[in-house]
């Protein structure tokens, strides 16, 4: 499944990668860089200790398992803003300016879903001050019937996955107080900032924190798998040399739309990183089929 909060770097199409190398542990699903949710929600655990530092994710998410966060609710806000936002001036942009502004003095969940749903090009970014500052996507048709009952449907399908307290534990704090927190039964899948890449206010992440997290999960009795980025066009991912290659890794090419450019919308070799065996899975590519050549497959019809 899809969650409702959307944002670049969202691991929806990597997912069945990552939980066929998953083992299944006996205890609990832990994540402490939860973002979008995308990966613990297709998960399957009964229990899960999930954290994030940006605090409006957590509260999006407990508002859901609290039942403050509703489908009907969100169907009501999505329609009357969505109105607001199709008849606004400047092409729909003065509506969203004053969400905007709404969201960075209150905070509201369903806000920062409209935020997340209506920004340039499905980037979720906050400030120094922790203010939202994406720009909006130009479309004021946004929330069309069919997004907004898409959307809808996603709220509704979380709250069915999300198990009550004290199942599902929600926290916002540093990654570095619950790793500790998991024992041999769990395991532990960490997706945090990518070193060397765009960071903001709620994701900051330089070299300290990257060895804080190698030592963490090299102490950890529990299963883990670490998402991180392997290599691209350019260059390659230093801390794969200098921390992560003592386990084992499996890579795979995934393209990503990191901006309006084309020349941001370049294939990224990911990297899952895990302290178990992964001999049941290949090295490079698992499950991504080939494309067959145009020529080839005309005469293949033909």
């Amino acid at each position: 499944m899809v969650p409702p909060i959307k944002s670049q770097g969202i691991k929806t199409k990597l997912v069945p990668w990552i939980m066929e190398l998953a083992p299944k542990a006996e205890g609990k699903w832990i994540e402490p860089f939860l973002g979008t949710g995308v990966v613990a929600f297709n998960s399957g655990y009964e229990k899960a200790i999930l954290n994030d530092t940006n605090p409006h994710i957590i509260t999006f998410y407990k508002g859901i398992q609290q039942g403050e966060i509703t489908a009907p609710l969100m169907r009501h806000y999505l329609e009357q803003e969505g109105e607001l936002l199709s008849k606004a001036g400047d092409n729909g942009y003065d509506h969203y300016r004053k969400v905007r502004a709404r969201f960075n003095q209150e905070f509201s969940p369903y806000d920062f879903i409209f935020l997340s749903r209506a920004g340039f090009n499905g980037m979720m970014r906050f400030g120094k001050k922790g203010n939202w500052n994406i720009p909006f996507c130009k479309k004021p048709d946004r929330f069309a019937q069919a997004y907004t009952t898409k959307i809808t449907n996603q709220v509704s399908t979380v709250s069915k996955i999300i198990q009550p307290e004290p199942n599902w534990i929600f926290h916002n704090k540093s990654f570095s107080e619950i790793i500790p927190l998991a024992t041999e039964q769990d395991i532990i899948y960490c997706d945090p900032p990518y070193y060397g890449r765009y960071v903001d206010y709620y994701n900051g992440w330089t070299e300290q924190d990257e060895r804080l997290l190698f030592n963490l999960l090299s102490e950890t009795k529990a299963k883990f798998i670490l998402s991180t980025w392997h290599h691209n066009d350019w260059r390659e991912n230093e801390m794969i040399a200098k921390f992560w290659s003592k386990f084992n890794i499996v890579t795979k090419d995934h393209f990503y739309h990191s901006g309006g450019n084309i020349e941001n919308r370049r294939t990224i070799v990911e990297a899952l990183v895990c302290n178990f065996n992964a001999d049941n899975i290949q090295d490079h590519n698992h499950g991504q089929k080939e494309k067959v050549p145009s020529a080839q497959l005309s005469l293949e019809l033909t």
